[in-house]
């Protein structure tokens, strides 16, 4: 079962039992003062370990008298102006103590090697990049993620939510073995504010090692730039080497570690964010 998706006031949160947490997807003007309660209060009756929050830096201050601590932050996030912030407050001790502290630092120092090195985007002909626009491609989209995903914090295993986000506010794209879908992955567009979480990247087991990822994110890019899209993120598991080394790869500045955050891959993980740039 999924986590819920809700509207508290004029903001977006989501929490559930799958990640033990509450996020703050969406912060609403006016809001702070009032949804800091908020979120406490539902925390408390749910017995969540974790609530994260995504907030505008001038907004923090209203959290961290709470007890929110700072874990990443990302400059010019709003409008390629204004910065955000990504902040915590742990609930029960064991959900802030990092299982694997010596891990993610090395692969950290792996992946900020290889931005210093030159490299090209593969020809990867006979095989095919593009954007899946269309909704009858969604039953195959879903297959794929859920052979790579055993569990993931949004509902990308379910045609009909990557219909739904599809025509809204999502552009998904592919790589193809003839009529095949063997690798995906997701720009989530936020409009208002000129910003896209690049992420949903899958690749079917057989077809990795041939950097279809890299693949991806310069495919992304091009398109993101041409919608007007000043900054660019994600929001990367921090013990896969090779997703980090491929934002690295790419430009990307480490922001910061969002501690046991996530449940993806049939565990909570820590996750690492990246962000770039655009226009």
């Amino acid at each position: 079962m999924y986590d819920k998706i809700v509207k508290i006031s004029n903001s977006i949160i989501q929490h559930g039992p799958l990640n033990d947490r509450i996020y703050l997807m969406k912060l609403g003007d006016g809001d702070a003062n009032y949804l800091v309660k908020k979120i406490d209060s539902l925390s408390k009756e749910k017995g969540y370990s974790k609530i994260t929050i995504k907030v505008s830096v001038e907004q923090k201050s209203v959290f961290e008298d709470s007890g929110y601590q700072l874990e990443a932050s990302i400059p010019g996030f709003f409008n390629g102006k204004g910065d955000v912030a990504f902040l915590s407050k742990y609930l029960k001790k064991e959900r802030q103590k990092e299982a694997n502290p010596v891990e993610i630092k090395e692969i950290l120092a792996i992946a900020e090697k290889k931005a210093t090195q030159s490299y090209t985007v593969d020809d990867i002909s006979p095989l095919t990049v593009g954007m899946a626009d269309l909704a009858d491609e969604a039953e195959q989209m879903s297959l794929v993620y859920k052979e790579v995903f055993e569990t993931y914090p949004f509902p990308i295993h379910d045609p009909d939510y990557l219909r739904k986000t599809m025509a809204s506010h999502v552009q998904y794209f592919y790589v193809r073995d003839g009529i095949r879908f063997i690798a995906l992955s997701s720009a989530e567009m936020d409009l208002d504010c000129q910003n896209v979480e690049m992420t949903d990247f899958a690749t079917l087991p057989s077809y990795r090692g041939k950097g279809l990822a890299v693949i991806l994110l310069d495919k992304m890019e091009a398109v993101m730039k041409r919608r007007g899209m000043r900054t660019a993120y994600t929001i990367a598991r921090a013990l896969s080497a090779g997703m980090n080394i491929t934002f690295a790869k790419m430009g990307y500045i480490y922001a910061g570690t969002l501690t046991n955050n996530t449940n993806i891959c049939g565990n909570i993980e820590s996750m690492n964010i990246w962000y770039t740039k655009l226009n």
